[in-house]
């Protein structure tokens, strides 16, 4: 677990920097296509960036965990999953908010949107196994398999099945299936911003889950306390 203070330090002043900047610096005018909606790029896609960097630790954690059956893994696997499916939420509100400045709606049915939902939902589905079981070692290694199988879900669900389709999702040559941001819409002004951004939430989701991490181990210290007394 990362024990240094500098790492938080910065992504404070990262994050700061961001709420600040985000709404503040200047920023293209994109063919009458977003106006100032593209301020949201800096807080809706890295919420995204970050989901998808938690839950590849999650899932490192769950191979090591049916490597190692240390109940330590099993813990980081777990507060990964929940920091990254927490921060994948926030990401789809924001990405909401977008949509109603955009699209004119918060939903539309889109299949960016479609996908999400289903990515999203199946990480809820894990915490729900998970709470489902009694028994801690059975509990532990069906969820490292589920959190594979759910990870590796989350690729063609949010990257490859939104490009095959139509989306109103802003994309380089509009709505032909291309669900990204095209690279050209980022100015030098606001690469600026976005790229401190990337790094802040990211810094953040992982401070998030460290401190969620020290609260388990403590609960099963005392636990441990608890029945041995």
């Amino acid at each position: 677990m990362i024990r240094k203070p500098w790492w938080k330090w910065l992504a404070f002043i990262l994050l700061l920097y961001t709420c600040i900047a985000g709404f503040l610096v200047k920023i293209p005018v994109l063919d009458d296509r977003m106006h100032q909606s593209v301020r949201n790029l800096f807080f809706h896609v890295p919420m995204w960036m970050t989901m998808m960097v938690l839950f590849i630790v999650s899932v490192v954690y769950a191979l090591k965990y049916l490597r190692s059956q240390n109940p330590i893994h099993d813990y980081y696997s777990l507060e990964y999953a929940r920091s990254g499916t927490l921060f994948g939420t926030l990401g789809f509100i924001t990405g909401m908010i977008w949509a109603n400045y955009q699209w004119g709606a918060p939903w539309s049915g889109d299949p960016k949107q479609i996908y999400a939902v289903i990515g999203i939902l199946i990480y809820f589905a894990y915490f729900i196994l998970r709470g489902s079981m009694t028994d801690i070692d059975k509990r532990s290694k069906v969820s490292a398999v589920y959190n594979i199988f759910a990870f590796c879900m989350t690729i063609p669900l949010f990257f490859i099945l939104p490009r095959m389709q139509e989306s109103l999702h802003p994309g380089g040559q509009g709505s032909e299936g291309n669900p990204g941001l095209n690279p050209a819409d980022l100015d030098a002004n606001m690469r600026l911003v976005w790229y401190p951004a990337i790094i802040g939430w990211t810094l953040l989701g992982v401070w998030i889950t460290t401190l969620r991490i020290r609260f388990r181990i403590y609960q099963e210290k005392q636990l441990l306390i608890h029945e041995q007394a």
